[in-house]
């Protein structure tokens, strides 16, 4: 198979130096506050965004450094396949975030509920439309039961 290739439209900075004691989702993010530095090229694809409170982030999660197909996730004790998981350490590493809009000033756009590493490289941002995004679910599988500890799990170093 031919390799794929993406060129990042720009960067994530927020408070976090290292994957170690992040929140796990953005939900356990609320109020952490961040930003987006986005390239000069691409800032003109920023017109009418400033009409949406949210955003989906599209990054690449740059510290992994090596992937599993089963992983013990940070809400569990047993090994699931990484397909069924949240975890960083995919066969592509790439991460979905969903931020809080607060502003957009000459290509900074102001975050919240950030759960990513400051430098975290930015491939796409897409706005964020609950008719679109949001879905009734019957089946959240192993996550059943799990999903109040989301607020109090921090991230550590197993997948450094």
């Amino acid at each position: 198979m031919t390799a794929i290739t993406y060129t990042p439209i720009g960067v994530v900075h927020s408070p976090f130096a290292t994957a170690h004691d992040m929140p796990l989702q953005t939900v356990a993010a609320h109020g952490v506050q961040g930003s987006i530095e986005l390239y000069p090229e691409y800032r003109v694809g920023l017109k009418d965004l400033d009409g949406f409170s949210h955003l989906l982030l599209v990054t690449h999660l740059h510290l992994m450094t090596e992937s599993a197909v089963t992983v013990v996730p940070f809400l569990d004790t047993q090994p699931h396949g990484i397909f069924a998981t949240r975890s960083p350490k995919r066969p592509n590493p790439i991460g979905l975030s969903l931020v809080r809009l607060l502003s957009i000033t000459d290509g900074i756009l102001r975050i919240e509920d950030v759960d990513l590493v400051d430098g975290t490289p930015l491939l796409d941002i897409k706005p964020y439309v609950p008719a679109f995004d949001s879905r009734e679910t019957d089946r959240i599988g192993w996550f059943w039961g799990r999903l109040d500890k989301v607020f109090t799990v921090r991230s550590d170093n197993r997948f450094s």
